[in-house]
């Protein structure tokens, strides 16, 4: 099922892509390609980025209704009742993800073969050709079917500054602060996120083939792009909504 519905709708696109840009190598393939499937995907990942803005402007009234309601099953009913009023979903970012992994877990299987320019002939379908040929070098310089350090490093560093700019700071923590394991993980979490990640995407990277951080990188950048897009209409729609009577 993954393969009929993911893979092979992905992997004919990619093919058909090639077909008909013949003048690209397969590196401008892979990031014109990737960039297409992410303008697919910009609807789902718009809300789930304007969900975790909207979650991180209301969590000062959050933390105070916790404070106020000790009771744990009144506190749970009582912060419903808060993301209802503030017309917040909790629980959609993490099915927006859903949605879309399936689709990540398509694009890493395409890119987890290197040698791209074997071209599965069985999976095509009737209107997609088999290219000629497929140039691997990406600008005539670096082939993208063998591990590149240079695309490796370029993958970890987007891959950190994507982090960066996505996942919030947290505050610091004061010493009179009561020792929570739910305060702990978060913050442990989002120490691996911010440095882990970063260097996990290298290795994999420099582990499979230049294509996978090739579309590693294009996907940093576009998520970064599309952060920027995004906060910047909310914050002219809640300018807009200030200023008008």
């Amino acid at each position: 099922m993954f393969n009929l519905l993911v893979y092979q709708p992905l992997y004919n696109g990619l093919v058909f892509l090639i077909n008909i840009i013949p003048w690209a190598d397969a590196g401008i393939v892979v990031v014109i390609f990737t960039v297409l499937v992410k303008l697919i995907l910009f609807p789902l990942s718009k809300k789930a980025v304007v969900t975790q803005l909207k979650m991180k402007k209301i969590e000062p009234e959050l933390k105070l209704l916790k404070e106020k309601y000790t009771d744990k099953q009144e506190q749970a009913r009582q912060i419903m009742l808060f993301y209802k009023e503030k017309g917040v979903n909790p629980f959609s970012s993490f099915f927006l993800i859903l949605i879309q992994l399936p689709i990540i877990f398509g694009l890493y299987k395409i890119f987890l073969n290197p040698n791209l320019t074997v071209v599965n002939s069985t999976l095509l379908y009737s209107f997609v050709a088999v290219p000629h040929t497929i140039d691997m070098l990406l600008f005539g310089l670096i082939d993208i079917s063998q591990k590149s350090l240079i695309l490796a490093i370029f993958a970890g560093v987007s891959t950190y500054f994507q982090v960066q700019f996505s996942v919030p700071t947290l505050p610091k923590k004061e010493s009179k602060d009561k020792p929570s394991f739910k305060d702990d993980f978060a913050r442990s979490m989002n120490m691996q996120m911010r440095y882990f990640f970063p260097l996990l995407a290298f290795f994999i990277s420099w582990n499979i083939s230049g294509a996978i951080a090739l579309y590693w990188i294009t996907s940093n950048l576009f998520t970064i792009g599309q952060e920027i897009v995004v906060r910047r209409k909310l914050a002219d729609v809640q300018t807009i909504q200030v200023k008008t009577p």
